[in-house]
């Protein structure tokens, strides 16, 4: 069975922020436990048999380019939050847990009352990047995350650089990170959040409130994941999410702001 070296993370409040809508406000949240680093390319590997360390391409034009390939300490990228998913199910069924995810026809259902792997939250992300601190970041940002500003050609070994208060590495830079969200259901549909930034990132946008978003099963060099656990008695609310708050969202009219545009839907 694999050590994900998780956290326990005492319950505690998040403020969060929707800037389409321009509301703020506080999350409470349970206890929970998550990852310490991202999952690795290693640790995919060994639950799924594939290699999520880099794209083809991406290795070849490394290798070209006397780059360091990503080895398996780095962290699995190329990654769908559906590749996510399925990972996190197959981790829990490995260690003796109830998976978390339900996979129908229709889409993905949380079991909140499961005790198996899954995706945090973003609540739950917020919570665990910012440690209760109030700026864009948890350290200097040389210090915390690999950017841009280090000139790389692919994701570096996970731990490296400076954890937060909580003892958790890379929640900025190295590899954005699903969540188990939808990033904006009236503008998006059924897009789901990533947070975190990446090693190609500009430093200005690799901060603790930057958020952003693809399909299920889109994929990207600088695209991973991290673990969490814990289930919930409440079925309604749980960590910051559910599910009728999510209709309700999805189901919001009215004018977008300028430079948006809705996702075509059928």
């Amino acid at each position: 069975m694999i050590d994900f070296r998780l956290r326990d993370l005492a319950a505690g409040t998040v403020e969060l922020h929707d800037a389409r809508r321009g509301r703020r406000w506080t999350e409470a949240l349970e206890p929970f436990a998550i990852a310490e680093v991202p999952i690795t390319a290693q640790q995919y590997a060994s639950i799924t048999g594939a290699d999520a360390a880099s794209a083809a391409t991406t290795m070849a034009n490394a290798v070209e380019q006397n780059a360091t390939v990503p080895n398996g300490s780095a962290p699995a990228v190329n990654v769908t939050w559906l590749d996510a998913v399925r990972f996190c199910n197959a981790a829990s069924l490995q260690a003796g847990f109830s998976p978390a995810y339900e996979l129908h026809e229709s889409g993905i259902v949380w079991n909140v009352q499961a005790n198996g792997y899954r995706l945090p939250t973003e609540a739950e992300w917020e919570y665990a990047c910012r440690t209760h601190t109030i700026g864009p970041h948890y350290a200097p940002l040389g210090e915390a995350a690999w950017t841009a500003l280090d000139g790389l050609e692919q994701p570096q070994p996970v731990g490296l650089r400076t954890p937060n208060a909580f003892g958790l590495y890379d929640m900025l830079g190295n590899a954005w990170e699903w969540c188990w969200d939808f990033l904006d259901p009236a503008r998006y549909g059924d897009y789901r959040v990533f947070r975190g930034g990446g090693f190609a990132d500009p430093a200005w946008s690799v901060r603790a409130s930057t958020r952003r978003g693809g399909a299920p099963d889109m994929s990207h060099t600088d695209l991973g994941f991290r673990v969490a656990r814990g289930g919930f008695t409440d079925r309604e609310v749980v960590q910051g999410w559910s599910a009728q708050a999510d209709a309700a969202r999805g189901a919001a009219a009215g004018a977008l702001p300028v430079g948006w545009t809705p996702r075509d839907r059928p």
